[in-house]
């Protein structure tokens, strides 16, 4: 699958989980719920993702409950 099939979203931090591990709430209609993990240039600088920040996800379309956490907004 190429880089450009990735789907983004935006969304709020709902709960944390163990190992880097995140429950996000997208910015859609029907404000589903997702499981995100942290992307790579996050983890690298070591970035902390805290309860109720706004992020943005990347979401394969073939899996809709994964994501990975790309960006922290302010």
């Amino acid at each position: 699958m190429a880089k450009e099939d990735l789907m983004r979203f935006s969304g709020v931090v709902d709960e944390v989980l163990p190992n880097a591990m995140f429950r996000v709430v997208l910015d859609n209609e029907q404000k589903t719920r997702i499981t995100a993990t942290l992307g790579g240039k996050l983890r690298q600088h070591n970035i902390r993702i805290l309860l109720g920040d706004s992020v943005e996800v990347e979401m394969s379309p073939y899996d809709l409950t994964k994501g990975r956490v790309v960006y922290r907004t302010k």
